[in-house]
């Protein structure tokens, strides 16, 4: 019965989450879409990622897409509210469209994700890359900065897993590169 009610908490906390939210996503059976927009920032051969008090693993920095907004907009108003950095974008680098299960500790527990994200490089409009974080994940774990070296990233539990080799060549490789992973 535990668990039933747990299910049924959490269901009905995503549910009340859609209606009320701004987000470009939905829940269907037992299956979840997001749309995403997310900023790659570098800085001293290091990528700023994201963790949580709640999760065991790091995320790039970003979020959700809302109704009315473009990719771009999302990933500008994104970082600034989890970072606090006023930056601007270079390119679009990466277009990521990933197929995973949440984990049993995170507010996806167990449910199939599908997750479109727009990765934007991005560029500091200051010298200065001091970062404060005072933002709140989806499931309202406080979120911390946590500055990555990229010749390391593989020894972390960090997701895009694909940045352990693709920021590696980011410099070099100015395209759009489209990845679909399974995770």
């Amino acid at each position: 019965m535990k668990l039933l009610t747990e299910f049924l908490s959490v269901k009905s906390w995503r549910i009340k989450m859609e209606e009320t939210s701004q987000d470009i996503g939905f829940t269907r059976n037992n299956q979840w879409f997001r749309y995403r927009a997310a900023g790659i920032i570098i800085k001293d051969d290091a990528v700023l990622m994201v963790g949580n008090d709640h999760n065991d693993y790091y995320y790039s920095v970003g979020g959700a897409v809302q109704l009315g907004e473009t990719a771009e907009e999302a990933c500008l108003r994104e970082l600034y509210e989890e970072t606090g950095l006023q930056l601007e974008i270079e390119r679009l680098a990466f277009i990521h469209e990933n197929f995973f299960t949440g984990q049993e500790s995170d507010f996806l527990n167990k449910v199939n994700c599908h997750e479109l994200s727009f990765y934007f490089l991005m560029k500091p409009l200051t010298e200065n890359l001091s970062v404060k974080s005072e933002s709140f994940g989806t499931d309202g774990s406080k979120e911390f900065l946590k500055w990555i070296p990229i010749a390391e990233y593989k020894n972390y539990k960090a997701f895009p897993t694909f940045f352990a080799d693709e920021l590696k060549n980011l410099s070099v490789n100015s395209q759009i590169k489209r990845i679909v992973t399974t995770e």
